[in-house]
């Protein structure tokens, strides 16, 4: 697995560590019960702050995608594995909205109301 950030970007580095690790599962390069690399490992290989990749680790921890644990390190959840299952409908459902002139963020927007919708909000 290539954790891969780009410096130069707006966005924390911490959520770009997330974001490609959550990408690596989503895209099935990662599977339910395989161990992440080392949060130390990754720290020295992008020559960045320990806890930075720790931040990331445990937002993807609270996202249900990987488990922590002492003396084991990070693991990927089976939720790992329904995200991997998803990423075709989520394909077509981008490449769709794309050829509707429905932007991402738009898209993002939709999905996330649809979402807070379905937990308990009356529309």
């Amino acid at each position: 697995m290539l954790v891969r950030i780009d410096p130069t970007r707006a966005e924390p580095v911490f959520a770009q560590i997330a974001g490609s690790v959550r990408a690596d599962i989503a895209a099935g390069r990662v599977r339910a019960g395989e161990r992440l690399p080392a949060a130390k490992e990754v720290a020295q290989a992008l020559d960045i702050n320990l806890h930075t990749v720790l931040h990331a680790y445990r937002e993807l921890r609270d996202e249900g995608l990987i488990s922590m644990r002492p003396g084991r390190g990070a693991v990927v959840a089976e939720l790992g594995a329904a995200l991997a299952e998803m990423q075709g409908e989520i394909d077509r459902l981008v490449e769709r909205a794309a050829a509707l002139g429905i932007d991402g963020d738009t898209l993002a927007s939709l999905v996330a109301e649809t979402t807070h919708d379905r937990r308990g909000t009356t529309r």
